[in-house]
């Protein structure tokens, strides 16, 4: 049992890979599987997942190949088709229906599986400030920070630093400690994040365009409750991109939180959670 009250189970992901994740809630319960974003790991869903376990609910949160503890890939190729093929097989592993919370790269490859693997699997998706069109801009900004640092921090303070320049809208914890969760000290006496940094030596897709009309396609094929969460404070997700969303997924929820940006569950994970548990508990028809 961890910390947060979670348990620590290991998954197989596509060619075997190792991946882990932290579980609260009963076996038999309607069953939650939630993605985080690129660079992040399974430690961004904890507060949520104790409030969505505490009302009646599984939850599997995963750390997606090359984060936190789960496999590097060995040839070190990553993109949306190896997360895909990691979550259908976690699905598989599952034995049962699980909706998805995916936020960012999560929420890109949660509309992908949820399109591919059909309603009987994953009969509902929220995504967290991330729709088929997002703004350059903000994406940019996100690569930049993920690849200024390869070098690593000379202490958790350093890194804290580092991280309240990226993300000025957030008061900053007094104690870096919980940074432990995302970096690991190596024995040059330096803490880098645990994520593969080949990841950022992919190409961006050759057809662009292509990869917009895969996702779009995917989003317009959602016949499942969806929610989309935006960070009203995110520069990457606009106006126009959720507009965009609602004319492919008309069904759609939209809830905006104000005082959130593109990392929203740590932005107001309280207004976070309270939307995620709403839409979660009405979808598996768990009374509140």
């Amino acid at each position: 049992m961890t910390p947060s009250g979670s348990t620590v189970e290991e998954f197989t992901g596509a060619g075997g890979l190792p991946l882990a994740a932290d579980v609260w809630g009963p076996p038999a319960a309607p069953t939650v599987l939630m993605l985080h974003g690129g660079g992040q790991t399974r430690h961004s869903w904890k507060a949520t997942g104790r409030v969505l376990a505490g009302h009646g609910l599984r939850v599997v949160a995963l750390d997606l190949r090359g984060h936190g503890d789960s496999g590097w890939s060995q040839d070190g190729v990553y993109g949306l088709d190896r997360y895909r093929d990691d979550v259908l097989a976690v699905l598989d592993q599952l034995a049962a229906p699980a909706m998805m919370v995916g936020a960012s790269l999560g929420g890109l490859t949660g509309m992908v599986v949820a399109a591919e693997a059909g309603p009987t699997r994953v009969p509902g998706l929220v995504l967290v400030d991330v729709v088929p069109r997002i703004e350059p801009a903000g994406g940019a900004r996100i690569a930049g920070f993920m690849a200024g640092h390869g070098d690593g921090f000379a202490s958790l303070d350093e890194a804290a630093e580092a991280v309240a320049v990226y993300l000025p809208h957030r008061t900053r914890p007094r104690s870096p400690e919980g940074l432990r969760r995302n970096l690991r000290l190596r024995e040059d006496g330096r803490w880098y994040w645990h994520w593969d940094p080949r990841m950022l030596a992919m190409p961006a897709p050759d057809d662009r365009a292509g990869h917009l009309r895969r996702l779009e396609e995917a989003a317009r094929t959602l016949e499942i409750p969806v929610l989309l969460l935006w960070g009203r404070l995110s520069d990457v997700v606009s106006a126009e991109g959720v507009g965009e969303f609602r004319a492919l997924v008309p069904h759609a929820e939209v809830v905006a939180l104000p005082g959130a940006a593109h990392t929203a569950a740590g932005d107001d994970n309280d207004a976070f959670s309270r939307a995620v548990v709403d839409f979660c508990t009405r979808a598996c028809q768990i009374p509140r």
